[in-house]
This record gives C-alpha cells, structure tokens and sequence, in this order.
C-alpha cells in the first residue's frame, strides 16, 4: 500500500463511524428495553451487556471494510475475528458504554483503530448522541464539535493535585488495584466516573487531565491510543511501558503527570 492509499484510511474510519450511527442512532433514541439487552457478563460491576446496537452496527461495519479492504484484518468485541492478508487490522467496538446506552444516557462511544502489524496507527471516538467525532493519526488529530473542527490539544496540565481524574468505574478495581487507585482519587482536584471511552476523547480536547483503568481489552484501548498522542498526551500501562495486553491503562495530558500517575499505581500492576 501506497503512502497515498494509507492517507485514504482515516477518512474511511471516519465513514465507519457514519456507518455504526446509522444502527446505533435510532435504538438509543428508541430506548433499550430488557429483552433487548444481553448480558454478557454477571450481575453488579461485572454486569457486561450487548445489545442489537453493537451486534448491528460491527455487522455494518465489517461488511463496509470487507468491500472496501478484503485484505484487511478485523477483529471486533461482537464476532470472531478475520485473520488479515497483509499488515492492516481494523479494531471495532460498536458500542463502548453499553451500560450508559441502556440507560438512555449520551456518553456512549463509538470505537474504530486501525493496527499496522499490531501498531495502532489512527483512531476514531465517535460520540453520536452529542454530535462529536474525535480522530487521530500519526500525522495529527482533530474534533468536531457543534459543527466546528478544532485540533485536538491535552490541557498541558502537570501537577496531580490540580489534576481532573475520570475511570469507568472504581469498583473494577480490586485489592492491591483498589488501593493504588484511591492513593491517585486521593492526591487530584477532582474525579468523574462513567464515561468509558469518552473521558479519554475529552483528554485529547484538554478538559480531563487524566484517566485511569484496569480490565481493557484490546477493542477497548486500541482507537484510544492515536487519539490520545495525537492531542499531545501520554498513554501508557500502569508500570510507565506500553504493554496493553493486562488491560491496566494510563492516559495523561503530559508525561510529567503520567509518570506521577504510574509512581502510585505501579504496585498494584
């Protein structure tokens, strides 16, 4: 592939996004009813559901990039995966947030990375109930927003006390994981909960400092990781490396606060 035709590959991430709102858009605005939902997991915090949104919208999505890339790759959260002929894999999960989705809330997202022999090289967090897309790539990034495009800028911020703090939920930490991340609750200015996906779009545009996670998988992480360098942030695991493959996530608005990050949640990695 041509340096011309990878150029051509955000813009199609971009048109998967439009393609999963046209599944996803109308079920949320319909309401989820329970015989909608699936739960893929237990009861309380290991409640995992999915619903026709997800399994439709990855539907719509795979069929767009088998007709468009039959050699590409696509591993996706609803159904197996299809081994790629060359370097490319697109990484697809519908809907990150399901739990916000069923509940009638907006700050569920829309996930879609492209891996080049297993390197996330461009990202999209589509957020279809507020009208904003969030991308990026290795040769920049942006957001749309009320109509309007803006580049994608961390807040620059470095101090862990004046930090803003978001994680999915806190009781997905256990023990040792627990600990570490009250230690980190404990030192910022202020900390949000419930946004999944859509707290590290946020950090990319510079109003969350940073995010905190256990239990990712890689559908999860991947679109996150050109996002988050792309506005200038760090994205790392919980012991300052790049190793994704626990699921323990840190993304942060400058390296000075990600390293502060890592110093208090390294024991628990």
């Amino acid at each position: 592939m041509t340096n011309q035709d990878r150029a051509a590959l955000t813009p199609f991430a971009l048109r998967l996004a439009e393609i999963a709102r046209g599944e996803t858009m109308h079920r949320w605005h319909e309401g989820i009813g329970a015989a909608d939902v699936e739960d893929k997991g237990g009861g309380g915090p290991d409640f995992d559901p999915v619903t026709d949104a997800d399994r439709e919208a990855e539907r719509a999505m795979r069929a767009a990039i088998e007709a468009a890339f039959p050699d590409h790759g696509i591993a996706g959260e609803e159904f197996p995966d299809r081994p790629a002929r060359g370097p490319f894999t697109w990484s697809l999960d519908p809907v990150d947030g399901t739990r916000s989705f069923t509940c009638g809330l907006p700050n569920w997202v829309t996930l879609i990375g492209l891996l080049d022999e297993g390197r996330a090289i461009a990202g999209v967090i589509d957020v279809p109930s507020l009208g904003e897309c969030y991308w990026g790539d290795e040769g920049g990034g942006a957001f749309v927003r009320a109509g309007r495009e803006a580049p994608l800028r961390t807040s620059g911020r470095t101090d862990l006390a004046e930090a803003r703090l978001s994680t999915t939920d806190p009781y997905l930490f256990q023990g040792a994981e627990r600990e570490a991340f009250e230690r980190v609750r404990a030192s910022v200015r202020t900390t949000r909960y419930g946004h999944d996906g859509y707290a590290y779009a946020r950090l990319a545009a510079g109003t969350i400092d940073l995010v905190i996670e256990s239990l990712l998988k890689p559908h999860d992480y991947n679109a996150l990781i050109p996002v988050v360098r792309a506005g200038g942030g760090v994205i790392g695991d919980w012991t300052g490396g790049e190793d994704f493959s626990p699921g323990k996530v840190i993304a942060a608005a400058t390296p000075r606060l990600f390293d502060q990050a890592v110093a208090l949640m390294r024991d628990a990695a």
